[in-house]
Order: C-alpha cells, then structure tokens, then sequence
C-alpha cells in the first residue's frame, strides 16, 4: 500500500466505517458510503491511491469480494479510476465543479450579534407553545405518546412492495416529471372512492388537494384565508399546532369552550369569520361533538356566513360501533372545509394529508401550494395509491383497530384501578385518553418525574389558549406507540411517581 493511503491509520478506517456509514445499508453498500464521505470531505484528496481491497477487506473484518464489488460499482459512478496493476485511486476530476474552501479564512461570517434579529423577525415561531416529547421516547419502557409511529403495527413488507411497484418503468413516468400544481391522479381516485365514502363524503376530483401532512394544509388554509383582522374561533382545549398557526396570522382568536358533548354551541360563534373545529374525536378531550351540536354548528355557521374547518385527524384510527360520519357529511351550502390525514395513524413521517373543499378553493390552494413547494412527492403519492388501491391501507385499519381496541380497554382498567382518583374521559374509539388529576397536581412536573422512571405523558396545560389561566392538572396519555402488556406496568409505575407527589403536597 502507497505512503499516501497509509495516512489513513487502520484505526481510521475501522472508525470511518462505524462513523460514516449507516448501519441499516448491505456491507457493501456501506463501504461505498464510507470511502465516498472520505473522498467528499478531503480525507482522500484526487489522486490518492486507496487501499487494496485484501487490505482494507482485512481492516474492517469483511469479505474481500464486498470490498472489490464497492471498487467496481466507485469506478462506474466516477469516484473511483481503475490503473493496471496499480491498483484503484480517486478520479482526478471528481470534485470538479465544488466551491473549493478559502483558505486561512475560517471566520468570514460576522458574529451574530451584529445582526438585530429582533427587528428582522416577523414573529418567533420558535417561542410559541409546543407539544414537546423527549427526542428519545422511542428508547422509554413505557411510551405513552400520541400519534406516534409503531413498529409492531408497521406494515414493513407491503409498504415495501408498493414502494417497488412504484419504480415500474411505468409508474416512473407518471411520478418523475415536475407535476406544478398537479397531484397523482391515482392517489386523488383513491382519495375520492376509497377513502372519503368511509367518512360519508363524496368528492370530484378537482375538489381534493394532497399536501404535506395535516398541518401543512392547515397552513395553506390560513394563508388564503386569515388576515390580521380575520376572527377565528377554535376549541379551548383545542390542537396547538392549529392554535400556532391561525395566530400567526391574526390577532383575533376567540377560545370556544368544549363539553362532554364536544364544542359547545351558541351565539358567541355568530362573530367568527371561521370556526376551527376537531368533531370526530376532539383534540385533546376525544369526545364526539353529538348529531344535535353537528346541525346547530352548521345553522350557526350559516346564519353567520361564516366557514368551517373541520380536522377529521383521527379518521384512521377509529374503533368500536356507532362511528359518526364527519361533519362535512352533512354540508349542503359548501360551508366545511375538510383536512384528513392518511398516514398518522401508522407513518407521520410520511407527511401525507389532504383538503376537501369547494372548486375555486382547491384551485387557489393549488397555486399557492406551487409558491410553496410545488406539489408532495409524486412519488410518495403514487405509492401510496398502490397501498390504498392493493387493500393494504384497509387491511391496516383493521389491524390497528383490534389492536387500539384491547390497548383502550387495558388503559381504561389500569387507570380505574391505579389511579383512582384520576378523572379520565371515557375511550370511545380514539387513540388517547385525556385525564385529569386531583387539583394540587402539577401535570408538567410530573410528567418530568415520570420521565426518569421510563415512563412518557404529555402534559395538558399547553392545550388551552390562556397560558398564564390554564389549569395545571391535565394529562393526555396516548397508546398508539406502546404494547398492550406493557399498559398496566406503565401506569402502575406513573402512579408510584404520583404517590410521591401526593406525600409532597400534604406535607
């Protein structure tokens, strides 16, 4: 081996391979990764030789033949230049066209206090009230989160195999291309046949718009719709992320108060430009806003002139009997405007959502979605198309329904007989119970506390508008990301953590 590749110290390589190759990838593919963040970031500067693939095969404990593969498949993509019975180097010309760095001068940016961003900034989003779960809730024995991802619940091979159909020379040819303002015509079919109908809600095509997840479309909606002066009335408790974003475009939002029937219905709504509401499972309480709210609402709204927003965020995840049909449903003036969401239930990382809503709407929605980003990966609509369209989508529900069935009647037991004196509103279907403590309790110290016993609840206070008047003593514990045999434990430890609290307040 060449003075030059013997730079690179054997521990170097054995480091290089555990540090810039993902360990999800084939050996062989990590070995590429590996020496193409080597040649990227100046370890193997144009020219230099590499090591031999007997040694470098030696060095990191694998077989030759991977090593020689990786060679092969570096020469074809240009990183790698193949000289007889010289051995492999990096191309010359492979960082052709990259800025080269200036040297000596690490520092030419000015210090950030020279800039006044206080001025500059419009509004900090970064200092409006958040759901915030620990980065590592995943790793927690007892994760109580909502909404979140579940790898028993995952449904690896048929996602995969949608994810392979789509690259078909076919599929590609309809996704690959820059769509503008367009979506997949597949996904909007599903949308508009599979999907919808289960929520009594029937569609064309030109009133459907996919965007980046829910919260995306609720963006869009409120910037087409909400100025300074626009008046918004939203559920208090109600969904943060929706509160963040209406207030980030208006002074004005009127918190409606919700029951054990849901959003409470009555005059005040008569001053609201739009009304922001969650009526199938409500956020965070998960009642259900009852048939005679549901026609008051729409009345109200029409005696108004004002539009509704309806989140049907947990259409996916539904269980039990007697499921309402959404709020749009019942539309017959073109009042409701509907977001849904097809992939929380079992991937939100997917980002993938949708709006119903009237002609001109969408269209604007559209245009101003291209300002944005154009449109969602079309490749990711036309997967999940496939997954709708296989049956795998409807197979899911089903899976997810028996399993958050027996998750919400562990939950609702081990409560009863934990915490006793807990409050908690009756599961009828969701994902999430919303309980409310005794009144000393500090829900956002306890749930500090319970962290470090493994244990992972959300704190409620941040779901009411009035940060200063909000009382302190809710939480919402969700099952969606946590094994039915683990529920009771879960909440046998939460209500140890509970017990120290009680003993520090009567103190």
């Amino acid at each position: 081996m060449s003075s030059q590749a013997s730079m690179l110290k054997p521990v170097l390589w054995e480091r290089l391979f555990e540090r810039e190759s993902a360990p999800n990838l084939s050996l062989q593919g990590r070995v590429r990764q590996m020496l193409v963040s080597a040649i990227l970031s100046g370890h193997l500067p144009p020219g230099a030789p590499v090591p031999s693939s007997r040694y470098l095969a030696d060095q990191l404990g694998i077989a030759r033949n991977t090593v020689v593969f990786a060679y092969q498949q570096l020469v074809s993509e240009g990183y790698l230049e193949s000289r007889e019975r010289s051995g492999h180097f990096v191309h010359d010309g492979v960082l052709e066209g990259r800025a080269a760095p200036a040297a000596g001068e690490p520092g030419l940016a000015p210090p950030a206090d020279q800039i006044r961003w206080d001025e500059r900034l419009r509004f900090r989003p970064s200092r409006q009230r958040n759901i915030i779960k620990p980065r590592d809730w995943q790793t927690q024995p007892y994760p109580f989160v909502y909404g979140q991802f579940d790898q028993d619940l995952f449904p690896t091979a048929d996602w995969r195999e949608c994810c392979i159909k789509a690259l078909s020379v076919l599929d590609i040819r309809s996704w690959a291309p820059d769509l503008i303002t367009h979506d997949d015509s597949a996904l909007i079919e599903q949308i508009r046949t599979q999907v919808l109908p289960r929520r009594g809600i029937w569609a064309d095509a030109e009133e459907i718009v996919v965007t980046v997840g829910a919260q995306h479309a609720l963006y869009l909606l409120a910037d087409l719709l909400v100025n300074e002066d626009t008046v918004v009335g939203m559920e208090d408790p109600g969904y943060p992320d929706a509160r963040n974003i209406f207030a980030s475009h208006t002074r004005h939002l009127l918190p409606l108060p919700v029951d054990e029937q849901g959003l409470c219905t009555g005059t005040q709504l008569l001053g609201c430009d739009y009304l922001f509401v969650t009526p199938g499972h409500q956020c965070p309480t998960t009642v259900t806003l009852s048939p005679a709210r549901r026609e008051a609402l729409l009345t109200l709204a029409r005696q108004a002139d004002s539009l509704i927003i309806e989140d049907d965020f947990e259409s996916e995840s539904r269980w039990g009997d007697g499921a309402i049909p959404a709020l749009k449903s019942l539309d017959r003036d073109g009042r409701v405007i509907y977001v849904g969401s097809l992939a929380k239930s079992f991937a939100p990382g997917l980002r993938i959502g949708y709006i119903v809503a009237p002609r001109e709407l969408t269209a604007e929605l559209r245009a101003l979605r291209r300002l944005m980003l154009r449109h969602p990966s079309a490749y990711i609509q036309r997967a999940f198309s496939l997954f709708i369209s296989l049956g795998h989508h409807h197979s899911l529900l089903r899976r997810q329904s028996q399993a958050y069935q027996k998750r919400g009647t562990e939950l609702a037991e081990a409560l009863a007989h934990w915490l006793p004196d807990f409050t908690a509103v009756p599961i009828t279907g969701s994902s999430s119970c919303w309980l409310k403590g005794p009144e000393w309790l500090d829900a956002t110290e306890l749930a500090q506390a319970a962290l470090a016993e493994g244990v992972v609840v959300e704190p409620g206070q941040v779901f009411f508008m009035d940060a200063a008047g909000a009382p302190r003593n809710f939480l919402r514990v969700g099952f969606t990301s946590i094994r039915a045999e683990h529920i009771g434990p879960g909440i046998e430890r939460l209500a140890q953590v509970v017990r120290r609290f009680r003993l520090r307040a009567a103190a």
